[in-house]
């Protein structure tokens, strides 16, 4: 089985980009005419996908849009995820994170009935309640580190050194097996090489681009990292840039239009945001 930096890296390659899009639908902001199909969630879920699966890098599914609605929510959820082509990562956006038992459990509804290939998990629990999740070594496991709401205020910038950088570091030694990431709101950009200075070699998982508002030009100047690699037909080792950033575009995206042709608009605004993400990687 591909590990989830293999698949991402791959995905990022082949289509020359950055972007995740985040598949957070409400029925109440989808095209009226789709209310006419059996399932419009997942009928406008199918069109998104199908119109920006050659533009992405990921595609990130935020639990609480599903979960809203019962089990049938959680019927379109898991259709969706198995629409989502086989060689793009998909991120399941749950925030989990709980006591050990509790924790084994949702990485087993996330990774062995879902299939996600990776999930966001909250630290407040500490490492016992995040190992669950990083004993599925084939999977991303994705840390809350820094968030662009008001209230990220209350607990992520108190301490010395500040809560999220304690994030970091934290996460940064619980990498041993290369699956591990950060979260951290694009509105929080300048805090960004903080991080890396913590953490150089973990994926950067970034929502807020778009709606939200965040620097595009910041969020790459300093997120992208540079890791050691070995350059094993060369005997030598190399320092090399990756892009260790899944850079995430919501509501910018995939209501780009209310109308019939929404699923177009919402390929042109992927291209509008990979091209520019691209322009400062150069």
């Amino acid at each position: 089985m591909m590990k989830f930096y293999e698949k991402y890296r791959e995905a990022v390659n082949r289509n020359n980009s950055l972007v995740c899009v985040g598949l957070d639908t409400n029925p109440k902001l989808i095209p009226d005419f789709l209310n006419q199909e059996p399932d419009p969630i997942f009928a406008f879920n199918q069109r998104i996908i199908d119109a920006t699966c050659d533009l992405v890098s990921a595609y990130k599914l935020n639990s609480a849009f599903y979960e809203a609605h019962g089990s049938k929510g959680f019927e379109i959820l898991k259709k969706t995820r198995d629409y989502i082509p086989a060689h793009i990562p998909a991120i399941l956006d749950g925030k989990r994170g709980d006591i050990g038992n509790s924790s084994k459990m949702y990485a087993k509804m996330a990774f062995d009935e879902f299939g996600f290939d990776a999930i966001t998990v909250n630290p407040y629990l500490g490492g016992d309640s995040i190992e669950p999740f990083l004993e599925y070594k084939d999977k991303g496991i994705f840390v809350l580190c820094l968030t662009s709401n008001s209230g990220a205020l209350d607990f992520q910038m108190h301490g010395k050194p500040p809560l999220y950088l304690r994030v970091a570091e934290l996460v940064n030694k619980w990498n041993t097996n290369k699956n591990c990431g950060l979260v951290i709101g694009a509105t929080k950009a300048e805090l960004l090489k903080k991080v890396r200075e913590f953490a150089p070699e973990l994926i950067l998982l970034i929502p807020g681009v778009g709606a939200q508002g965040g620097n595009i030009e910041e969020v790459v100047k300093y997120g992208v990292g540079t890791i050691h690699v070995e350059a094993k037909r060369k005997s030598c080792s190399a320092e090399v840039g990756l892009p260790l950033l899944i850079i995430n575009s919501s509501r910018a995206i995939i209501y780009a239009s209310h109308e019939s042709d929404f699923a177009q608009k919402a390929r042109e605004s992927t291209i509008t945001l990979r091209d520019n993400i691209n322009k400062w990687r150069k």
